[in-house]
């Protein structure tokens, strides 16, 4: 086992790293030690943080950290909590864009680390690109269409529509920055592949206490997901803040990526559907089609699938703003809305889509 792979465990390498020390997953799982705490650290950290590093990396050996990741599937399969499985592969996504950005830049500088380091090349082959993508020159890509088409799928910035990009012989060019993301996308697609897992007993019993200790610590952050009234200006200041960028800033299609997730899953979560977003936030008519495409797939007919990230992952992204007394007391902004619900007067809470009707 190498620190490559311990880095990153997604990798065929990895797995086969794994494999080849013969190591029996119910036996690691039964005698407990680092490789489950770590696996433990790993799912939480996922859901609260957003990312899977580890907060103390010198506590953990390569073996440790390597294994932790088929144990931290094993947990996020069992945990059986709506949206937990989509923000683990997240977060899996997003640490793992972090480390290989340092590598290639690193490749890009001509440091030696020995073989520690994933190189470009190396991860595009692991992922059948190598032929797909293909440097141009100036720090710039060339991607197959096809391969571009499969990576930017559930990017839905209007950038990463094909319409806006120039597209010759076939291959779709892209800078470096944008490169990374879409790898990005395809280690997330990867992390999600197969989960959630199925478990037998025999593993799942002696993980009990580390998913009671899981169970704990998202409890606050498992939001009410149901309610009877649209009312906006009982919108957290963050989901107030998000909502006026997306008015004024010519519709939803202006936010990032996170921005428009965590605004159009909080909306779903109120109870509005996808007019119902739309119009509250003024969506332009060309951009309505992707917008109804994304809550197509957040929601289904029981409602929102994936809950809006929580307090500590909005102040990650940049989006927990205008801060007052309530947030001090609530760790998802569902439950500022719930308890602002809660504190106002029946004859102050007027529904939006009600007022709508009548305009």
């Amino acid at each position: 086992m190498e620190r490559l792979h311990a880095r990153y465990p997604f990798l065929d390498a990895s797995r086969a790293a794994v494999e080849a020390a013969g190591i029996d997953l119910a036996e690691l799982v039964v005698a407990g030690g680092p490789a489950v705490e770590r696996g433990h650290e790993r799912v939480e950290r996922a859901l609260m943080h957003g990312t899977t590093a580890a907060e103390e990396p010198r506590l953990w050996s390569v073996r440790a950290e390597l294994l932790s990741y088929p144990i931290a599937r094993v947990l996020v399969s069992l945990l059986d909590v709506p949206g937990a499985i989509e923000k683990y592969a997240a977060a899996e996504a997003a640490t793992a864009r972090e480390r290989f950005v340092e590598d290639f830049e690193a490749d890009l500088e001509l440091k030696s680390a020995g073989g520690e380091r994933l190189t470009l090349d190396r991860l595009l082959a692991d992922f059948d690109l190598s032929g797909r993508v293909e440097a141009i020159g100036d720090g710039r890509f060339g991607l197959d269409v096809t391969a571009y088409l499969e990576l930017a799928a559930a990017l839905e910035e209007p950038q990463w529509r094909l319409a806006r990009r120039p597209l010759s012989d076939g291959t779709v060019p892209v800078g470096r920055p944008a490169l990374y993301t879409l790898l990005r996308e395809a280690v997330g697609r990867r992390v999600r592949d197969g989960l959630p897992l199925s478990v037998p007993a025999e593993i799942e019993e002696p993980l009990s206490a580390e998913l009671a200790s899981l169970r704990r610590s998202i409890a606050d952050i498992d939001p009410p997901m149901s309610f009877e009234t649209v009312t906006p200006g009982l919108f957290p200041p963050c989901m107030r803040a998000l909502l006026s960028r997306a008015r004024d800033d010519g519709g939803l299609g202006r936010l990032t990526d996170h921005s428009r997730f965590s605004l159009v899953s909080f909306l779903l979560a109120t109870g509005l559907d996808a007019e119902g977003v739309i119009a509250l936030c003024d969506v332009p008519e060309s951009d309505r089609g992707s917008v109804r495409a994304q809550i197509d797939r957040l929601a289904d007919e029981d409602g929102p699938v994936a809950a809006p990230p929580s307090c500590v992952v909005m102040d990650e992204y940049g989006d927990c703003v205008n801060a007052d007394d309530t947030c001090e007391t609530i760790r998802h902004p569902l439950s500022y809305y719930e308890t602002k619900l809660r504190q106002t007067p029946d004859d102050r809470v007027t529904d939006w889509r009600r007022q709508s009707e009548t305009r």
